[in-house]
């Protein structure tokens, strides 16, 4: 299955949902923020508190942190890590797999411990899964639905007019 942005989108509706959910995660969770990255690094989403740092930068290194790891589980024979915990002297991270194309990652201090942080995970992971699944599923059959050689056309059509 390809991974990134480019073969899916989703709604005015669909984001609702996931800001819904991640809202509801943070608040029972007593965690800071929640990042929505997909695998190819782009930042989908961001909810709760601002992060004080290059939310960009922090998207492709999250993804490629999560394709390290997925190599690391290889070697020792697991398919993949589907969580990762970063934990620092102040702050700490928790990131979980969505649907095998999008990273959940929740940002949290000391006013929270890594177990409620876990506890509530598990049913925004279940959430968030349920409704990427429907984003890429309309997204896998708006492609299959597109014309033989459509994207070509267009392709053809902008070179002509840039020259």
């Amino acid at each position: 299955m390809p991974i990134g942005a480019a073969t899916w989108s989703f709604t005015e509706d669909d984001f609702g949902a996931i800001t819904i959910t991640l809202q509801r995660f943070l608040y029972d969770a007593k965690a800071r923020c929640a990042l929505l990255v997909d695998r190819s690094g782009q930042l989908v989403a961001t909810v709760g508190e601002p992060p004080n740092f290059d939310a960009t930068a922090f998207a492709t290194l999250t993804a490629a942190d999560f394709s390290a790891n997925d190599q690391l589980a290889r070697l020792i024979g697991e398919s993949d890590f589907s969580v990762l915990f970063h934990q620092g002297e102040r702050e700490s991270m928790y990131l979980a797999d969505i649907a095998r194309r999008v990273i959940l990652v929740v940002l949290f201090d000391n006013r929270t411990t890594l177990g409620l942080v876990r506890l509530r995970m598990k049913s925004a992971v279940e959430e968030l899964t349920r409704t990427f699944e429907g984003v890429f599923a309309r997204g896998a059959s708006a492609e299959a639905a597109a014309p033989p050689g459509f994207l070509a056309g267009a392709e053809d059509e902008i070179d002509r007019l840039f020259q």
